[in-house]
């Protein structure tokens, strides 16, 4: 399983920006897919995550109604997600890394897929 990427970057405080991750590869079933953080010095924490079963969705507290998480539902796409970021500050910096947790048969054990992470930057 593989997870790409994509959409940090620079972003002015108080700005927008949505980072994407699609995934590839091959999985009986995907039970969750979600972003986590890591800022210099800081431990990795969850920013937030889909049940891709029944939709629910999950933040970490610090986001505040600011992040939406969603599904990529476009048709070329197996599986995928959508960080929908608004009214970003400072403290929202860091590497952000696309994590999902996949079956590869049914009732299987599930197993984690990180992405290698993407970097963003807020200035002020």
């Amino acid at each position: 399983v593989h997870l790409a990427e994509s959409g940090g970057g620079l972003v002015q405080a108080g700005g927008s920006l949505r980072l994407s991750c699609v995934a590839a590869g091959g999985w009986q079933s995907v039970a969750t897919m979600g972003w986590y953080r890591q800022a210099p010095g800081k431990q990795r924490e969850l920013v937030a995550s889909l049940s891709m079963s029944d939709g629910s969705t999950s933040y970490g507290d610090f986001v505040s109604g600011r992040f939406i998480i969603s599904r990529d539902s476009r048709e070329n796409i197996r599986e995928g997600v959508y960080l929908q970021m608004n009214d970003v500050n400072p403290n929202d910096a860091g590497d952000y890394f696309c994590h999902m947790k996949w079956r590869d048969r049914i009732w299987g054990p599930t197993f984690d897929a990180w992405g290698r992470g993407i970097s963003v930057t807020v200035s002020e």
